[in-house]
Protein backbone atom coordinates (compact mmCIF):
# COMPACT_ATOMS: atom_id res chain seq x y z
CA UNK A 1 0.00 0.00 0.00
CA UNK A 2 1.70 3.24 -1.15
CA UNK A 3 1.29 6.56 0.96
CA UNK A 4 -1.50 7.62 -1.09
CA UNK A 5 -3.77 4.92 -0.30
CA UNK A 6 -2.84 4.87 3.20
CA UNK A 7 -3.74 8.17 3.61
CA UNK A 8 -6.92 7.74 1.65
CA UNK A 9 -7.94 4.72 4.87
CA UNK A 10 -9.85 6.25 7.97
CA UNK A 11 -6.85 6.53 10.04
CA UNK A 12 -7.03 9.90 12.50
CA UNK A 13 -6.00 13.23 11.19
CA UNK A 14 -2.96 13.03 13.63
CA UNK A 15 -1.80 9.69 12.32
CA UNK A 16 -2.24 11.37 8.85
CA UNK A 17 -0.46 14.38 9.65
CA UNK A 18 2.40 12.32 11.10
CA UNK A 19 2.59 10.51 7.45
CA UNK A 20 3.12 13.74 5.84
CA UNK A 21 5.22 15.06 7.99
CA UNK A 22 7.71 12.16 7.71
CA UNK A 23 7.13 11.86 4.37
CA UNK A 24 7.17 15.16 3.00
CA UNK A 25 8.67 17.64 5.83
CA UNK A 26 12.03 17.69 4.14
CA UNK A 27 10.64 18.94 0.92
CA UNK A 28 8.57 21.68 2.47
CA UNK A 29 11.97 22.98 4.56
CA UNK A 30 13.83 22.93 1.41
CA UNK A 31 11.48 24.57 -0.98
CA UNK A 32 11.19 27.28 1.84
CA UNK A 33 14.83 28.10 2.21
CA UNK A 34 14.62 27.72 -1.60
CA UNK A 35 11.79 30.85 -1.62
CA UNK A 36 13.04 32.57 1.68
CA UNK A 37 17.03 32.04 1.97
CA UNK A 38 16.71 32.23 5.61
CA UNK A 39 17.10 28.77 7.38
CA UNK A 40 14.67 30.23 10.61
CA UNK A 41 12.35 31.52 8.69
CA UNK A 42 11.83 28.44 6.64
CA UNK A 43 11.60 26.21 9.41
CA UNK A 44 8.78 28.48 10.93
CA UNK A 45 7.31 28.28 7.55
CA UNK A 46 7.29 24.67 7.24
CA UNK A 47 5.68 24.38 10.86
CA UNK A 48 2.83 26.81 9.69
CA UNK A 49 2.38 24.58 6.69
CA UNK A 50 1.69 21.69 8.70
CA UNK A 51 -0.50 23.09 11.18
CA UNK A 52 -2.44 24.42 7.73
CA UNK A 53 -2.36 20.33 6.90
CA UNK A 54 -4.26 19.57 9.91
CA UNK A 55 -6.48 22.50 9.48
CA UNK A 56 -7.18 21.56 6.47
CA UNK A 57 -7.10 17.51 6.00
CA UNK A 58 -11.05 17.34 5.94
CA UNK A 59 -11.27 19.68 2.92
CA UNK A 60 -8.67 17.85 0.94
CA UNK A 61 -10.56 16.74 -2.12
CA UNK A 62 -8.44 14.46 -3.81
CA UNK A 63 -7.77 16.10 -6.80
CA UNK A 64 -3.98 15.79 -6.55
CA UNK A 65 -1.71 13.89 -4.58
CA UNK A 66 -0.95 15.12 -1.39
CA UNK A 67 2.18 15.74 -1.99
CA UNK A 68 1.34 18.50 -4.71
CA UNK A 69 -1.30 19.90 -2.21
CA UNK A 70 1.43 20.15 0.72
CA UNK A 71 4.40 21.98 -1.68
CA UNK A 72 0.57 24.01 -3.17
CA UNK A 73 0.66 25.39 0.91
CA UNK A 74 4.20 25.85 1.00
CA UNK A 75 4.44 27.72 -1.94
CA UNK A 76 1.30 30.27 -0.87
CA UNK A 77 2.83 30.39 2.71
CA UNK A 78 6.03 31.12 1.28
CA UNK A 79 4.57 33.78 -1.34
CA UNK A 80 2.61 35.31 1.79
CA UNK A 81 5.92 35.64 3.94
CA UNK A 82 7.96 36.99 1.04
CA UNK A 83 4.74 39.96 0.71
CA UNK A 84 4.92 40.81 4.74
CA UNK A 85 6.23 44.01 5.81
CA UNK A 86 8.69 42.12 8.28
CA UNK A 87 10.22 40.17 5.47
CA UNK A 88 10.56 42.83 3.26
CA UNK A 89 12.64 44.63 6.27
CA UNK A 90 14.85 41.67 7.20
CA UNK A 91 18.44 41.41 6.00
CA UNK A 92 19.02 38.08 5.09
CA UNK A 93 22.68 36.79 5.65
CA UNK A 94 21.65 32.85 5.57
CA UNK A 95 23.73 30.46 3.68
CA UNK A 96 23.34 27.00 2.82
CA UNK A 97 25.43 25.47 5.42
CA UNK A 98 22.73 26.16 7.68
CA UNK A 99 20.80 24.37 5.60
CA UNK A 100 22.11 20.79 6.85
CA UNK A 101 20.63 19.38 10.33
CA UNK A 102 22.99 17.29 11.81
CA UNK A 103 20.19 15.84 13.79
CA UNK A 104 18.44 14.36 10.91
CA UNK A 105 18.79 12.04 8.55
CA UNK A 106 18.04 14.55 5.80
CA UNK A 107 20.22 14.79 2.52
CA UNK A 108 19.84 17.95 0.58
CA UNK A 109 19.97 17.18 -3.26
CA UNK A 110 21.71 21.22 -3.72
CA UNK A 111 24.98 19.53 -1.77
CA UNK A 112 24.93 16.27 -3.40
CA UNK A 113 25.28 17.93 -7.32
CA UNK A 114 28.48 16.93 -8.69
CA UNK A 115 29.05 20.60 -9.05
CA UNK A 116 27.89 22.75 -5.89
CA UNK A 117 28.74 25.77 -7.56
CA UNK A 118 25.70 24.70 -9.88
CA UNK A 119 23.31 25.33 -6.39
CA UNK A 120 24.99 28.16 -5.95
CA UNK A 121 24.02 29.43 -9.24
CA UNK A 122 20.38 28.69 -9.30
CA UNK A 123 19.65 30.20 -6.29
CA UNK A 124 20.89 33.46 -8.49
CA UNK A 125 17.96 33.30 -10.78
CA UNK A 126 14.40 35.38 -10.00
CA UNK A 127 12.65 33.53 -8.07
CA UNK A 128 9.81 32.83 -10.32
CA UNK A 129 12.86 31.16 -12.62
CA UNK A 130 14.60 29.49 -10.03
CA UNK A 131 11.24 28.00 -8.50
CA UNK A 132 10.57 25.97 -11.50
CA UNK A 133 14.04 24.75 -11.80
CA UNK A 134 13.73 23.71 -8.36
CA UNK A 135 10.30 21.94 -8.51
CA UNK A 136 11.82 20.20 -11.73
CA UNK A 137 14.70 19.53 -11.60
CA UNK A 138 15.65 18.61 -7.73
CA UNK A 139 11.90 17.68 -7.14
CA UNK A 140 10.91 15.96 -10.14
CA UNK A 141 7.88 17.17 -10.87
CA UNK A 142 6.16 17.40 -14.32
CA UNK A 143 5.35 20.51 -15.84
CA UNK A 144 1.77 19.43 -15.04
CA UNK A 145 2.20 19.34 -11.27
CA UNK A 146 4.52 22.68 -11.20
CA UNK A 147 1.59 24.22 -13.05
CA UNK A 148 -0.94 22.90 -10.38
CA UNK A 149 1.52 23.90 -7.39
CA UNK A 150 2.03 27.54 -9.04
CA UNK A 151 -1.51 27.79 -10.58
CA UNK A 152 -0.42 28.66 -13.70
CA UNK A 153 -0.52 27.89 -17.12
CA UNK A 154 1.51 25.04 -18.10
CA UNK A 155 3.27 26.97 -20.95
CA UNK A 156 4.18 29.32 -18.26
CA UNK A 157 5.90 26.85 -16.36
CA UNK A 158 7.84 25.92 -19.77
CA UNK A 159 8.41 29.26 -20.84
CA UNK A 160 9.98 30.05 -17.06
CA UNK A 161 12.18 26.75 -17.66
CA UNK A 162 13.19 28.59 -20.95
CA UNK A 163 14.12 31.49 -19.67
CA UNK A 164 15.46 29.58 -16.53
CA UNK A 165 17.61 27.62 -17.95
CA UNK A 166 18.85 30.64 -21.15
CA UNK A 167 19.51 32.69 -17.48
CA UNK A 168 21.90 29.45 -15.63
CA UNK A 169 23.61 29.47 -18.91
CA UNK A 170 24.65 33.03 -19.01
CA UNK A 171 25.41 33.14 -15.08
CA UNK A 172 27.73 29.79 -15.71
CA UNK A 173 29.48 31.45 -18.85
CA UNK A 174 29.96 34.77 -16.94
CA UNK A 175 31.38 33.03 -14.58
CA UNK A 176 34.07 31.09 -16.34
CA UNK A 177 35.09 34.24 -18.32
CA UNK A 178 35.77 35.98 -14.06
CA UNK A 179 37.53 33.09 -13.31
CA UNK A 180 39.86 32.93 -16.51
Amino acid sequence: MDIEEILQTDIDKKEKLHYLITLYGNDVLKISYIYLKNIQLAEDVTQDVFLRCLEQLDNFKGNSSYKTWVIRITVNRCKDVLKSWSYRNLILLESFSYFKDKNTNYVDPLHNTEDYSLSEKVMQLPIKLREVIILFYYEDFTIDEISKILKINPNTVKSRMHRGRERLKKIILEGRNNNG
